[in-house]
């Protein structure tokens, strides 16, 4: 029964009655396809309590098959700070739905550059952020752990 389109993109609302469902599906998701150290599992509701951040979700049949977390810590730049979709439902044109939200959502926020990390080794990721105009700005060593660096990548408003 489902669209072309995979799935519903849903903004995560603090007062929702799914809070707690998608929340808990979400964490589920975090703990399989995160590292221990990488994986926001533990700290997740009170992430998502900042006031500045946002989280939209994907659903496919009641199940959620993705999701992307975003902040905008000042009024000059926003971060997507986790982009994920589970193993069985990818290269469906999920990560980057949610992906084009995010930057939506930051792009209604009036920021003017949008920041990631991202791991040099994941190269579906890599692609898909340089083909929204995501650009390598620096490679952070020892950001997920000693040994694992990260790209930081970012992407600029026009500013009309």
């Amino acid at each position: 029964m489902g669209s072309s389109t995979g799935g519903a993109i849903t903004e995560l609302q603090r007062n929702s009655n799914s809070w707690t469902k998608v929340v808990d599906e979400i964490v589920k998701m975090e703990r399989k396809i995160f590292p221990k150290h990488e994986s926001l599992a533990r700290h997740f509701d009170e992430e998502l309590k900042k006031k500045n951040s946002g989280l939209l979700y994907m659903d496919m049949d009641g199940q959620v098959v993705g999701y992307v977390m975003y902040s905008w810590p000042s009024s000059l730049s926003a971060s997507i700070t986790k982009l994920a979709v589970k193993e069985s439902d990818r290269r469906q044109g999920h990560g980057e739905a949610l992906l084009k939200g995010a930057i939506e959502k930051c792009r209604t926020r009036k920021v003017q550059r949008i920041f990631l990390h991202v791991d040099p080794t994941r190269s579906a990721a890599m692609n898909l952020y340089k083909k929204f105009g995501f650009q390598v700005d620096d490679l952070i060593q020892g950001y997920y752990s000693l040994d694992r660096p990260a790209y930081r990548m970012y992407l600029d408003f026009d500013s009309n």
